[in-house]
């Protein structure tokens, strides 16, 4: 989907901000920059849309140079989100919502057919907030609105430099679930700068670590945690051997006496007094049999990190861990509280972890 092929950005005072950067991003894929300030990482996401254009090496989109085309149609199908979310004061939040598809001349109908939909994923009732200004909301509202404003034409890309890095705590870590659930939705290509590795190890399936304009590591979030390739990635990273930021993947386990075969479910073989969680023979989850019962139940993403799955167990003895919607294993409280022994010792009184 977007290809950097040995990119290279210099100013005109000699300083070289990006250098020979070379990444591949899947379509549907969130990839997070980290790093330290001044690393680069806003630079080269600002070359995707030509804000800023490299000094040498190219950029791919649907395996067509960037350069190629048009501006205008380069930027409309490429949403941007930004820190400041900079919505316009004298529109109301549908007007925001709309500039983008009404540029492009969308149907009125189509347009506001769009907004209402937006507005109901992010949890804003579109009769409520619709009609409001934005001074009229929270800036945690009106950071969801300038999400969605970047969705409104239903954009391929969306670029999105530290757009939480203004709110508390509290908000942020809202957003963030937001953008999981928006993207199991939407599946959108999104490169998201940041500089909070907790948040980068949240969002990205794949995370990008810059320094000095160059690419430490790239890799998933858990390879990164597990196996940092140098000093600087282990030091960043403040050795997340802290586990509250480790995959649940990493220690879940398979469990015959709760996943059950779609075979045996299909001839009845199981107690109907017990959960089971029912996969078919490529190891794909079908749901969560309850006593004799087949629904939806909850799971866990294999990335989610440790302290939210300890959450979601304090009302489930078992839940199951699914990367995409494969089963790669199950997880109990258990589990967790063992894991955490093993990776506590204790020195002359003192707890290290």
């Amino acid at each position: 989907m977007i290809e950097f092929k040995k990119v290279n950005k210099t100013y005109s005072d000699g300083t070289e901000a990006v250098k020979d950067f070379s990444l591949h991003i899947e379509e549907g894929e969130i990839v997070t920059l980290i790093g330290p300030s001044g690393c680069g990482k806003t630079t080269t996401m600002k070359m995707v849309n030509r804000l800023i254009e490299p000094t040498l090496g190219e950029i791919y989109i649907n395996n067509k140079n960037i350069k190629k085309y048009n501006i205008h149609e380069l930027r409309w199908n490429i949403g941007y989100v930004l820190q400041q979310i900079a919505l316009f004061p004298h529109m109301t939040i549908g007007e925001n919502i709309s500039v983008v598809p009404e540029m492009k001349k969308w149907k009125r109908k189509d347009v506001d057919k769009r907004a209402e939909e937006l507005l109901q994923m992010v949890g804003l009732d579109p009769s409520t907030f619709k009609k409001r200004m934005p001074q009229e909301l929270s800036g945690g509202q009106q950071q969801r609105i300038g999400v969605i404003r970047a969705l409104a034409a239903d954009p391929d890309i969306i670029l999105m430099d530290e757009p939480f890095s203004a709110l508390d705590p509290i908000s942020r870590e809202q957003l963030q679930d937001d953008i999981r659930k928006l993207q199991k939705e939407i599946k959108k290509t999104i490169l998201f700068v940041t500089h909070d590795i907790d948040e980068a190890m949240a969002l990205g399936d794949k995370v990008c670590l810059m320094k000095g304009g160059e690419i430490v590591q790239i890799d998933t979030p858990q390879n990164l945690i597990l196996h940092p390739a140098t000093d600087f990635v282990k030091d960043f990273i403040g050795e997340r051997k802290s586990p509250w930021q480790t995959a649940v993947d990493v220690i879940a386990v398979p469990d015959d006496e709760v996943v059950l075969s779609q075979e045996l479910y299909k001839k009845g073989e199981y107690d109907e007094q017990k959960i089971y969680f029912v996969i078919e023979e490529n190891g794909t989850y079908l749901g969560t049999l309850q006593y004799g019962k087949l629904i939806d139940g909850e799971t866990l993403d294999n990335n989610i990190p440790l302290y939210k799955a300890t959450e979601a167990l304090q009302s489930k003895e078992k839940l199951p861990v699914l990367n995409g919607n494969k089963l790669v294993g199950v997880l109990s409280y258990k589990l967790i509280v063992n894991y955490l022994k093993s990776k506590t010792k204790v020195e002359n009184g003192v707890i290290h972890s």
